[in-house]
């Protein structure tokens, strides 16, 4: 075990909960697959700070070389720009940990994050508005499991032409499928090709052209999530056409206005950018938090930036904010792969 520095002292001297460790412990050493001889940056906050401890010490456990920041103690919030000590550090790790409440307008700055991620093909842990709940549910999940069912997901998305998705709710979409653009998959098992949340389950590419309806009776994603959070009882209803919004609406207002602005905000934020297929296979229900909730068996969407550097896609959006709803039927082609949220296939 490395005694910890001086500079993370900050959050090896704070008291977290033990139920934290085996989510800490399956991040450092499941997901991520740290060695010794790495070094990693930890970026958190205040919010978040137990969290991290709990990370931190599973760090110190292993006698790994890592520098925490505690994003308060070096610049205002919300982020202007990432600050630079942090990026210069990034440059020279070969893993990263984002543990952060995220606020309005900080988009930018985890783009600045990643950007460096990307280049330096960092294995990246992005564990945006992680909490108590999920760190005991998501983040225990048995990520040798979900990347197994995720791999069989993409094999067969990636052949696939088109997909078709629909819910109780109403959800009845079409999406064309790009072959130029690719299927990635981020099952909670991060490599150096593509970052990947935490927790994870996901399988991911940039639809050709999207048609339908998508009613969202899970959560909408980025700060919306923390204001409105489960959609439940008063779901959100899009409609696209060519692969853009054309129509919102819902009961509450102040949502419906939120959301039409946020995927208003540059030429392509109304554009779906995102299409995936959530398969976290242990988790039993929406909860209202898009970290995990993305992550739950079933389709979901984004509107704007299509992460190109990973799919392949040519355009660009300043902004990304996803939806999710429930128990969905899915085909791939013609054939049926989910009845009522449940997978029919297996890994």
């Amino acid at each position: 075990m490395r005694p910890p520095t001086q500079e993370n002292q900050s959050l090896s001297s704070i008291f977290f909960d033990p139920e934290l460790s085996p989510g800490a412990r399956n991040a450092v050493k499941v997901c991520l697959r740290i060695k010794p001889n790495e070094k990693v940056t930890v970026i958190t906050d205040e919010i978040t700070r137990e969290i991290a401890a709990s990370i931190a010490h599973e760090l110190d456990e292993l006698g790994v070389r890592y520098r925490a920041f505690v994003l308060e103690e070096i610049a205002e919030r919300p982020l202007q720009a990432m600050p630079r000590e942090i990026l210069s550090d990034l440059e020279t790790s070969q893993v990263s940990i984002f543990a952060v409440q995220v606020q309005p307008d900080e988009l930018k700055s985890r783009m600045q994050m990643t950007d460096v991620v990307n280049r330096k093909k960092i294995r990246h842990a992005h564990m945006v508005n992680i909490n108590h709940r999920i760190m005991l549910e998501g983040m225990r999940a048995d990520f040798h499991k979900v990347d197994a069912i995720s791999k069989k997901v993409w094999e067969m998305a990636t052949a696939a032409r088109t997909l078709r998705a629909k819910t109780p709710a109403g959800t009845d979409l079409v999406a064309d499928l790009n072959s130029s653009y690719r299927w990635l998959k981020t099952s909670g098992i991060i490599s150096t090709d593509k970052w990947g949340n935490l927790p994870g389950g996901e399988v991911f590419t940039t639809p050709g052209e999207v048609n339908g309806t998508f009613v969202v009776d899970g959560v909408v994603g980025d700060y919306l999530c923390a204001k409105f959070g489960s959609l439940r009882d008063n779901p959100l209803t899009i409609r696209m056409k060519a692969n853009r919004i054309k129509e919102v609406f819902c009961g509450n207002r102040e949502l419906e206005d939120d959301f039409w602005q946020y995927t208003h905000t540059d030429e392509n934020s109304d554009r779906v950018g995102e299409l995936a297929i959530g398969t976290n296979i242990e988790l039993k229900d929406v909860i209202g938090h898009i970290l995990q909730d993305e992550k739950f068996p079933g389709v979901h969407i984004a509107f704007g930036n299509p992460y190109g550097e990973h799919t392949g896609a040519k355009w660009y959006s300043g902004t990304h904010i996803d939806v999710v709803g429930r128990k969905f039927d899915i085909w791939l082609d013609e054939h049926q792969i989910m009845r009522k949220g449940e997978f029919l296939i297996s890994a």
